[in-house]
């Protein structure tokens, strides 16, 4: 298995001022922290800023959204190739908040994966269910649907590019995070998709992250879900003293140190 990898997703928060303290925040501190891959999606206006302080460190810089296209005319739009100038290696792709308040839909983020590939960038591609689903058991269908349909253009040979969050949406800002049993349910069954997909072999080194609610306070009880191989922070990844907690404290736990 590939690095742990802990994303912080800044969503619509910030002026360029605001995640340049915040960038350089996590910068300073995790010069002590290791065995983690981390990933910072400021929004676009930030991007450039952010990559001038993640450029020389091992912090990786993320999109939050990318147009399908290369150009043309699609106002409000940014395409792979302006993602990649801007330092970005790499965007996440599907969020819930895309596919709910923007009705994003299968075809699109198909089509945005594809792009990205394309563009030599790696998708952090989201997947799953409304509450209303899962009380209605369709939590295994609906990620069956959303995997199926996103992947559906990418080669074997491309797979192992794409990291998988799992985000249940009646978790996401609402203070409450799945338990670790379903996490570990979803995101086997995940796992189980994409080697029906793809097959075993191809897909070992896929990392599955957890979105949805992620805080210093439940960071250790979803590190020790061994099905777990990263974390999609939100709220939290907007204070430098609570994501670098929750780096600590998920690479240590993946490490066996605590």
């Amino acid at each position: 298995m590939k690095t742990p990898l802990v994303a912080g997703n800044w969503k619509m928060n910030g002026t360029r001022a605001d995640a340049l303290r915040l960038a350089r925040g996590i910068y300073h501190g995790m010069k002590n922290l290791h065995r983690v891959e981390v990933v910072l999606a400021p929004p676009f206006t930030a991007l450039a800023t952010v990559a001038g302080v993640t450029t020389k460190s091992k912090i990786r810089l993320a999109a939050q959204n990318v147009h399908w296209e290369e150009s043309g005319a699609f106002t409000g739009e940014i395409s792979p190739k302006m993602l990649k100038e801007s330092g970005c290696q790499y965007v996440i792709i599907g969020h819930s908040e895309r596919r709910q308040l923007f009705l994003e839909s299968d075809l699109m983020v198909a089509r945005k994966i594809l792009a990205a590939l394309n563009t030599g960038l790696l998708p952090i591609l989201c997947v799953g269910e409304t509450l209303h689903e899962r009380q209605n058991g369709k939590m295994r269908q609906v990620i069956s649907r959303q995997l199926r349909a996103a992947l559906k253009g990418v080669g074997e040979n491309a797979i192992d590019k794409i990291t998988i969050a799992y985000e249940p949406i009646w978790a996401i800002g609402t203070g409450h995070h799945a338990t670790a049993d379903q996490v570990r349910q979803a995101h086997r069954w995940i796992r189980h998709c994409l080697h029906q997909l793809f097959g075993k072999n191809k897909v070992m080194e896929n990392r599955i992250l957890y979105g949805g609610s992620v805080r210093p306070e439940n960071t250790v009880e979803l590190a020790r879900v061994s099905e777990v191989n990263g974390l999609l922070v939100g709220g939290a990844s907007l204070k430098a003293i609570d994501f670098l907690s929750i780096i600590r404290d998920f690479a240590e736990v993946k490490a066996g140190v605590v």
